[in-house]
């Protein structure tokens, strides 16, 4: 059973998803253990592989028994479990938030959510360049459909530009991936790692295009300046349980640019070494600008957030884009910090949006709320966290970032515009939170029983803010456990910088006749 773990997170989704599409459509009470039950059964099986792979072993495993390079193969090594891990724990706390009654809004939500899942947890663990592009089409079908879940003319809006923009990314990719087995007649990694690095001279033109091409499509994914307009209009405008797990999708692009750029065209790559290593950085340093930009300028509290998401990466991929181990395991620590802050902020706007009625998520004074200052804290504390305050995690993985980049000729750039970006993120937050909550004015009440309107309102609210609470707790292990996590991303560093463990691997791995 234990040789077959590198594939349970890949097909357990996808017949999760089935069954789902198989029960009757009403039977919501099923449809939502089941669910629950299997995304679950994920994070399981995520801390099983991080406990196998912990030690430095890389698990390869041949789909069909096919022996690489001619097979499809699976991988799991440290990048890959850590990955799937924190894909787990958000998408569990989302489904969580979502089965108090978003679910409802569109009948195969929760086949949805799997068939999200099961691209997600594809992308992190193939090791076929073609099987990337197939998990990457499954994950734009379910997530445009999850984008449009409940309808709406402004999610159909946000929805075409998104399906659209992805589309030409997905053309780009066909185009990059068959170059590359034109020219070197495979596309499973580690074969292609080996053969980048021995590519004849005059193929290595053609070779450096098809990368530059993987890498407008892996920054598109990422939502990496200037291929990010996709974004804002997408993550404001779909459900907050859509939303909160989106908060990963756009790791998937990073993922796939420290995969694929230090096993296939990392320094042993002869005259394609480090390609990307004088673009990355800068487009990082400019997404950064750009998305806390947006958040300053942003009307609207979701608007807002989906901006702090792109400033986000900005800031992920500076860290990686310092090309060093230092700026990896800064880069990778900030990582699941970044996504359970994105997904809680979220969850958290749309139990602040159904309490002001009309008012929704606007940075407009209204009527006071219920249970405000419960939620108010709850604001205050994720402000905190997103702007990088101390002591909790953002300020642990920005003066990460910022210590792998002592050494770096880049220092004054990297050191100036994440200190003022986040003070400009503290500004904008402080602003919206004034609005929200400081600014409001009491209501008007009209309850024959206002208190237990208010006891009903605290149960209700208490409902909601779980799922939130455990992405803070989340946020708050990483603090507690900063020692353990900083390791342990170190050693993903250090196997990502030393790519022959991985290669020998998957093409010497033995397969049952």
């Amino acid at each position: 059973m234990m040789n077959h773990i590198a594939i349970f997170p890949v097909i357990l989704p996808l017949l999760t998803g089935i069954v789902l599409l198989l029960l009757p459509g009403q039977q919501w009470v099923f449809k939502r253990c089941i669910s629950l039950i299997a995304v679950f059964l994920q994070i399981i099986m995520a801390i099983m592989l991080i406990g196998m792979v912990n030690q430095g072993e890389i698990l390869a495993y041949a789909l069909g028994n096919w022996s690489p390079p001619f097979g499809i193969v699976l991988v799991a090594d440290r990048l890959a479990a850590w990955m799937l891990i924190i894909t787990a724990l958000v998408a569990f706390c989302a489904l969580v938030y979502a089965v108090q009654g978003t679910d409802k809004a569109g009948a195969h939500f929760h086949t949805l959510f799997q068939l999200q899942l099961f691209g997600l947890n594809g992308a992190f663990l193939t090791g076929d360049l073609f099987n990337l592009f197939v998990f990457f089409e499954i994950l734009l079908l379910a997530s445009y459909s999850l984008l449009l879940h409940g309808g709406g003319r402004l999610k159909t809006k946000a929805g075409l530009h998104f399906v659209v923009i992805n589309l030409v990314g997905s053309t780009l990719f066909l185009f990059a991936v068959g170059t590359l087995y034109g020219l070197l007649g495979t596309l499973n990694m580690a074969d292609l790692a080996v053969k980048v690095a021995n590519m004849p001279e005059h193929d290595a033109t053609l070779i450096r295009i098809a990368g530059l091409l993987l890498f407008a499509v892996f920054a598109l994914k990422a939502a990496l300046l200037p291929l990010y307009l996709w974004l804002p209009a997408a993550y404001a405008h779909t459900t907050a349980t859509v939303a909160a797990l989106f908060a990963i999708m756009t790791k998937v692009g990073a993922y796939s640019i420290l995969r694929v750029y230090t096993l296939i065209f990392g320094a042993q790559a002869g005259s394609a070494a480090n390609l990307i290593e004088a673009w990355l950085l800068p487009m990082a340093l400019l997404t950064l600008i750009v998305g806390v930009l947006g958040a300053v300028a942003s009307s609207r509290l979701r608007q807002q957030i989906a901006y702090l998401v792109i400033a986000s990466i900005g800031t992920l991929l500076t860290a990686i884009g310092i090309n060093t181990e230092a700026g990896i395991t800064a880069g990778l620590y900030y990582l699941p910090h970044s996504t359970f802050a994105a997904a809680a902020f979220f969850l958290l706007a749309d139990c602040i949006a159904n309490r002001r009625n009309v008012m929704d998520d606007q940075f407009e004074p209204g009527p006071t709320i219920q249970q405000q200052r419960l939620l108010g804290i709850s604001f205050f504390i994720l402000a905190i966290l997103i702007a990088g305050m101390p002591p909790l995690s953002g300020f642990i993985g920005k003066f990460m970032i910022l210590n792998a980049a002592l050494s770096h000729p880049a220092l004054p750039w990297i050191m100036g515009v994440m200190l003022i970006t986040s003070l400009l993120t503290l500004i904008a937050l402080a602003r919206g939170g004034s609005m929200l909550f400081y600014r409001a004015q009491a209501p008007h009440i009209c309850s024959i029983d206002p208190e237990a309107d208010k006891l009903r309102s605290l149960s209700s609210v208490v409902k909601e803010l779980a799922p939130v609470a455990t992405l803070l707790t989340l946020s708050m292990a990483l603090v507690l456990c900063a020692g353990s996590a900083t390791e342990f991303t170190s050693a993903i560093a250090k196997q990502l910088l030393q790519p022959e463990m991985y290669i020998q691997s998957v093409l010497n791995m033995e397969v049952k006749q």
